[in-house]
């Protein structure tokens, strides 16, 4: 039985947990703008940097500074103690990907459009060995419409970006095999897993399916929110609806389910010298969660 122990309160709308070498746990709050530095010790926090609109998924890039999906802002509604996230904010002006250098709080946007179209609602992303950044456009949400997203590859410090996969709906979590591979993409509204077999870096081969190959979904009425890979290659992926982590070998099955008291839970991250510290984003009530996670996780490549 998987114990949570709450590292930190008081956060509005945390997600994108990233583990640093020195222990800390870096998260956004999305609600607030702001990209924080939680101690793990007694839980205390100190904002590193306000990026404005609404900063998501978040990873250390190849050049130290921590990247950040900005998807634009949502408006938000507090009800029954739970905050969330509902349609475009109505000061949108667009989604972007940004850098945090961790030294001076400097925010740097380094895209805001690929192939000359606007980015809609970059939502998370992961790099890879070669320093090429994956991220999903979960696209926002109208009363009467919303956009179709996709999946995208970037070699931020040459500023080159293409888009790889559209359209996907709503795509969220997004993370690479263990050997770097294969990328996986968890879809919020259809909840689906699925995945693409890679030819080279930032490229799928292409006996792909139209669309990536089916690789899981769970039963009932869930969504899926971030993921993170474990070091076997297992992906773990945030449920919305039963509140939790489920746990998919790359071949489909469901290997484990690690419930949450929090239906808004949203990311997981490892760390720890063994890889089986995981955090996890209780987002609706604003808290960062702990745990001892029955595998270990893989570790970042930066």
């Amino acid at each position: 039985m998987v114990e949570l122990e709450i590292v930190a309160e008081g956060l509005r709308f945390p997600e994108g947990p990233v583990v640093m070498d020195d222990g800390a746990v870096l998260v956004v709050e999305i609600e607030a703008g702001n990209l924080t530095r939680v101690d793990p010790a007694d839980g205390t926090t100190e904002v590193v940097a306000n990026l404005g609109g609404g900063p998501n998924g978040a990873a250390v890039g190849p050049d130290g500074r921590i990247y950040v999906c900005n998807n634009g802002g949502f408006e938000w509604s507090h009800r029954r103690g739970y905050t969330v996230p509902g349609h475009q904010a109505r000061d949108y002006r667009g989604g972007s990907i940004q850098a945090v250098d961790l030294n001076t709080g400097e925010v740097e946007t380094v895209a805001s459009e690929v192939g000359g179209r606007g980015l809609k609602g970059p939502n998370d992303l992961v790099f890879d060995r070669f320093g090429g950044m994956w991220f999903t456009d979960h696209g926002k949400t109208r009363p009467r419409d919303r956009d179709q997203g996709g999946l995208y590859y970037g070699r931020p410090l040459e500023g080159t970006w293409s888009e790889v996969v559209h359209p996907l709906d709503a795509p969220n979590g997004v993370g690479l095999s263990p050997d770097g591979s294969v990328v996986h993409v968890a879809e919020t509204h259809t909840c689906r897993l699925l995945s693409w077999t890679l030819a080279s870096a930032g490229v799928p081969a292409p006996d792909n399916p139209p669309g990536g190959r089916f690789v899981a979904r769970p039963a009932g009425r869930k969504l899926f929110d971030s993921l993170a890979v474990e070091e076997g290659g297992n992906i773990a992926v945030a449920t919305i609806g039963t509140s939790g982590i489920s746990v998919f070998a790359p071949t489909g099955e469901e290997v484990d389910f690690v419930p949450t008291d929090d239906p808004l839970t949203t990311n997981i991250a490892f760390g720890g010298e063994d890889m089986r510290t995981a955090y996890i984003t209780l987002s609706g009530t604003g808290r960062l969660a702990r745990c001892r996670w029955p595998r270990p996780g893989l570790r970042p490549e930066f």
